[in-house]
């Protein structure tokens, strides 16, 4: 199976070919604002050294947030263009799940991925590590630092993201040593790749049209009810 994956929902641009359990990938860690420029010359020149053509790939994987609004957009356009041009599905994977692949890797039985979502509020997921070493399916949540609060279980733990490196503050209160923290950890399209592959075997993909970015902000992003009980315009 071979499939090629995309990660850009932070400020790191990468991707990563998978051909029958290869891995090859490319990273970019302060590529803000040059995913669009970066992103097609990485794809090419994996297949380059790999002797592929896009037409021979089984499917696309995309990074799908939550994450920068700009960059997840990006990703899955570029990736819903690969798809269509190639006639393969897309695979969308988790940012917080990619990320916390790298922690699963690492023989971290239970990871936590926090991504800073700037104003004042941090995108996490705690997953657990199953005995093949891959996270598996979590809830994710946006919220403020001060409500962060997770239920450790026994054994080897790890915090990644950039969401500590915004609120050092976290690492207290999440009762973690300093071993148990990586704070420049980044999502790179290698875990997406790892992941998109179990998936594939699952049959967990989709026609390219179907697939669909994860915010998180918008789900919160609702209208506050008026406190004030009389109709809107009344005189006072």
């Amino acid at each position: 199976m071979r499939l090629i994956a995309l990660e850009t929902a932070t400020e790191a641009c990468s991707a990563a070919l998978w051909v029958d359990g290869e891995l090859r990938w490319l990273l970019e860690p302060g590529a803000a604002r040059r995913h669009g420029e970066l992103i097609l010359d990485q794809v090419d020149r994996l297949l380059a050294e790999a002797g592929l053509v896009p037409g021979q790939m089984d499917a696309v994987a995309v990074g799908r947030g939550p994450g920068a609004f700009t960059g997840i957009r990006l990703g899955l356009g570029v990736a819903q263009g690969l798809a269509f041009a190639v006639d393969c599905p897309v695979i969308p994977v988790s940012t917080l799940a990619a990320l916390a692949q790298q922690g699963a890797d690492r023989g971290a039985r239970q990871v936590l991925a926090l991504l800073d979502a700037r104003m004042g509020e941090v995108y996490w997921s705690l997953l657990a590590v199953d005995s093949a070493r891959r996270v598996g399916v979590s809830e994710e949540h946006l919220s403020v630092p001060g409500q962060i609060a997770v239920a450790w279980a026994e054994g080897p733990r790890l915090a990644l993201g950039s969401g500590l490196g915004a609120y050092p503050e976290l690492m207290d209160r999440l009762g973690l040593r300093a071993d148990e923290v990586d704070a420049g950890a980044l999502p790179c399209a290698r875990e997406v790749a790892i992941l998109a592959a179990a998936a594939y075997v699952r049959g967990e993909y989709l026609s390219p049209d179907r697939a669909q970015p994860v915010y998180l902000r918008d789900r919160v992003a609702e209208p506050r009810p008026n406190p004030d009980p009389r109709p809107s315009g009344a005189g006072s």
